[in-house]
């Protein structure tokens, strides 16, 4: 049997775009991608730390080291310029790989800087 299970998350990322016109997608600084481990056009679920929306949408990566967050096409309702977001990836893992599998949980500071990688399990 497989679980559904977190595998990577972004916590507390500061939206810093939103664009109602552009294409739908969430841009995401690649540094933050890479810490995560999540990839461009990989399925994301966000939660609004500010205001309670849930919201699922796709990746495209931002500027390395920019800091960048910006949700974009209907996302961009679910959300203002300086809201706190929870951005997670989930994927399957077998039962005989749960006991070894850890999450990347990437914990932001100001300016979407990684201020903290933990290690969980």
């Amino acid at each position: 049997m497989n679980r559904i299970m977190l595998l990577g998350k972004i916590h507390r990322a500061a939206v810093t775009e939103a664009d109602l016109h552009y294409e739908g997608s969430c841009g995401i600084d690649e540094d933050l991608l890479d810490a995560a481990d999540m990839r461009e056009f990989e399925k994301i679920e966000l939660y609004n730390i500010n205001n309670g929306e849930r919201f699922s949408t796709y990746i495209i990566k931002a500027k390395r080291g920019s800091g960048i967050i910006s949700l974009n096409g209907a996302a961009a309702r679910k959300a203002h310029v300086g809201d706190h977001l929870i951005i997670c990836t989930y994927g399957q893992v077998g039962n005989d790989e749960i006991a070894q599998h850890i999450p990347k949980i990437v914990l932001l500071g100001e300016g979407n800087t990684i201020k903290e990688i933990k290690k969980v399990n």
